[in-house]
């Protein structure tokens, strides 16, 4: 892909910036401001309950991370908050799905690095 800049300027003038095409993690970060800070909360819980990114090391981590947000999602269907954390339990699920996803694409990507290693062998 071409850098360019979204309105067109010539990249060697002022106020020109290649950010056409770009990801906006602003979009998220802002947008869903209030949704993040829940998680980011479940996420300080979870590390002092804990340790700090020790879910990285979970055995069995897909399973168990699906089961704990399926917990929390059959949970919320009968209350709003976790009782041993006082934290929504719709937080509580949105962590275990970042924790599924996180984990799906470091292994997608070793394993394309795996790949890639191999071809120059």
């Amino acid at each position: 892909m071409i850098e360019s800049d979204p309105h067109n300027r010539p990249l060697n003038t002022p106020g020109a910036k290649a950010d056409a095409g770009k990801v906006r993690p602003a979009l998220v970060l802002g947008g869903f401001a209030r949704a993040v800070l829940a998680v980011s909360e479940v996420a300080t819980y979870g590390a002092s309950k804990y340790t700090e990114d020790g879910w990285r090391s979970v055995p069995r981590a897909l399973a168990r991370y699906r089961d704990a947000g399926d917990r929390h999602r059959l949970a919320g269907e009968l209350e709003d908050t976790d009782p041993e954390s006082g934290l929504l339990h719709l937080a509580h699920e949105a962590w275990n799905v970042l924790a599924l996803l996180e984990i799906t694409l470091a292994r997608k990507e070793q394993s394309e690095n795996d790949r890639r290693k191999g071809e120059w062998k």
